[in-house]
């Protein structure tokens, strides 16, 4: 079966755009959430969803541009860059909220929970609470281009690797068609 790459990068930057538009609408979950814990709880069922967003968008592809068979490589190339892409997009918003609103909140009020926790200390977390702190020190010391670089670079390397076994669930479907056409081929030999 020949497949048709044509658009892959025309539909994986659509995709791409409608999946950073999620993650977007996701990420402005998670600051609200220390104020609101339901939104904290939407925002990681939302982050869980996130892999089968992307199964979701990589099947369309595969069943409306594709004729209904894509390969592990074509599919895995499309996973990938649909994820590059929604990082590209979310990376914008990563960068507004981290310039123009955040003002080291988030850091701010990982700090402020991490003092309350060492109020009453757990037994064998004093070292790492103390550690959380340090790292969290770091990171609010960092630009907003460089938390935005930080997030796109985690983003494009989780979706990579979100992408292996996305191509592995989407890509079964090829065999059975190339099985089939195999099949067809040799009836048609046959006769």
């Amino acid at each position: 079966m020949i497949e048709n790459r044509k658009f892959l990068q025309k539909c994986a930057m659509q995709y791409g755009s409608y999946m950073g538009i999620f993650w977007i609408i996701k990420f402005s979950f998670f600051p609200l959430g220390f104020s609101m814990p339901v939104l904290q709880f939407l925002f990681v069922v939302l982050t869980i969803l996130v892999p089968f967003v992307g199964y979701y968008l990589t099947r369309t592809y595969r069943d409306k541009i594709c004729g209904g068979g894509i390969s592990f490589s074509h599919a895995w190339m499309f996973t990938v860059f649909v994820y590059m892409f929604a990082s590209l997009l979310t990376s914008v918003g990563h960068y507004i909220y981290f310039r123009y609103i955040d003002y080291g909140y988030i850091s701010n009020t990982y700090l402020e929970m991490l003092k309350q926790m060492s109020k009453n200390p757990i037994v064998g977390f004093g070292d790492s609470i103390k550690q959380l702190e340090e790292t969290i020190k770091m990171l609010g010391n960092l630009r907003p281009i460089e938390l935005t670089m930080q997030l796109l670079s985690q983003n494009v390397l989780y979706g990579a690797l979100l992408a292996l076994p996305t191509a592995l669930i989407v890509r079964k479907k090829v065999i059975q068609i190339e099985n089939k056409q195999e099949e067809e081929m040799k009836e048609e030999n046959k006769e």
